[in-house]
């Protein structure tokens, strides 16, 4: 039997709060981060609820003994680093250096959300500004890069972006490194920050809802954007054992597909999502019934969760588990969602509950699954997670009670 791969350590933070303790306190408490953006620089600032952090990028700095002003990092990079000083208390960074420790990292707009802001100032003739440097934080991976270079690490680093899916796939490619005896340990996760470009794009598809968004709720109108940041530490259960760490939970098993059916539109059956979630119960040897509480995807947009419920149906039958999306919490916060529900997944079955599906009034027609419409309590051993990107990158992660 392939050796477990656990969850050790986690850092988060989003728009409902900055560590484990505030994030479940707003969870617990039914608390949305959604609200008008404060930072985000757009005319559609009175428009759209965003699930923005509520923090300026001086005061994100601040926190990391940082210079305020220009200082050569992006509100991506800010969050990932704030998100990451969580998961690094207590931990070793001796653990962190050598040729068996992994940094997998994933974002969708890299710094745009800088660059766009200074756009005009490039333009100009007699710009004489430093803010140059910025241009080159157009690659996703400038944020990892510094984000190792922050706290040190050495070790072998990637950067995923394949849209929302981005940081679920992350997990994925840390677990496989692990398994494949490549690293011991890895951090995963993703981070996000929002961007005039961002919301501009979606708005232009008819996605963007002014109002919070009502996942799996017949009258849905569209999604609601967020920003954050979250990773979890992998490693080998013994790895874990040999250095006394506690272990959290347990990454039971994963599956990705691509469906390929259209750029932004999933299959309309859910075929993706429903060939995700049975690689994920197949690598994870379980039955369906054996999953206790899904983290659905659950933008809140007419094609997404149609068809996620309809492979959630397929996959469960009559008996599907009690599921949610959390997007009415933090908003949909792209390459960080599956990293940050991940988390999510980790306090459900920590906390023994299954987390409510905020806003929810009206069935859908459709189907005859039903999302769970209050915080609930539960016996909860197997969590599944689903992250579903644009052009059909699908993803689904099992953690289970360690």
């Amino acid at each position: 039997m392939a050796e477990k791969i656990v969850v050790t350590s986690i850092g988060i933070l989003s728009a409902i709060g900055r560590g484990t303790t505030e994030t479940l306190h707003s969870l617990k408490g039914l608390k949305s981060g959604l609200h008008y953006p404060a930072h985000l620089q757009t005319i559609h600032a009175n428009d759209f609820l965003l699930g923005e952090v509520d923090k300026s990028n001086d005061e994100l700095a601040t926190l990391l003994g940082l210079p305020i002003g220009e200082n050569g990092y992006t509100r991506t990079t800010l969050l990932a680093l704030v998100a990451m000083q969580e998961l690094m208390q207590g931990i070793d960074k001796d653990l962190l250096q050598d040729e068996g420790f992994a940094f997998i990292n994933a974002n969708t707009v890299g710094g745009m959300c800088s660059v766009e802001n200074m756009y005009e100032d490039f333009l100009s003739e007699d710009y004489v500004g430093d803010n140059v440097q910025y241009i080159d934080t157009l690659d996703c991976a400038e944020s990892t890069l510094n984000v190792a270079r922050y706290f040190g690490l050495k070790p072998f680093t990637a950067t995923i972006s394949t849209a929302c899916s981005s940081s679920a796939n992350s997990i994925i490619l840390g677990a496989r490194l692990i398994r494949h005896g490549i690293v011991k340990r890895a951090i995963c996760g993703g981070c996000d920050a929002l961007s005039r470009f961002t919301l501009n794009g979606f708005n232009s598809l008819k996605n963007v809802d002014k109002e919070a968004c009502r996942p799996f709720d017949q009258n849905r109108f569209g999604l609601n954007l967020g920003e954050g940041a979250g990773y979890v530490l992998l490693e080998t259960e013994t790895a874990a054992k040999e250095r006394g760490a506690e272990i959290l939970a347990v990454l039971s098993g994963y599956g990705n597909t691509n469906d390929a059916y259209h750029p932004t539109a999933p299959s309309p059956n859910g075929d993706g999502a429903y060939n995700t979630m049975k690689l994920a119960l197949d690598s994870a040897g379980l039955a369906p019934a054996d999953i206790n509480y899904i983290n659905a995807h659950g933008t809140a947009t007419l094609s997404n969760d149609a068809a996620e419920a309809k492979a959630i149906e397929r996959v469960f039958g009559e008996q599907a588990p009690l599921f949610s999306s959390t997007k009415p919490y933090t908003g949909h916060t792209l390459a960080a969602a599956g990293s940050i529900e991940a988390i999510f997944s980790i306090m459900a079955l920590q906390q023994q509950f299954a987390l409510p599906n905020l806003n929810y009034q009206t069935p859908m027609e459709d189907v005859n699954v039903r999302p769970n419409a209050t915080l609930t309590n539960a016996s909860i051993t197997h969590v599944l997670s689903n992250s579903f990107g644009f052009g059909g990158n699908n993803v689904s992660l099992i953690f289970s009670k360690a």
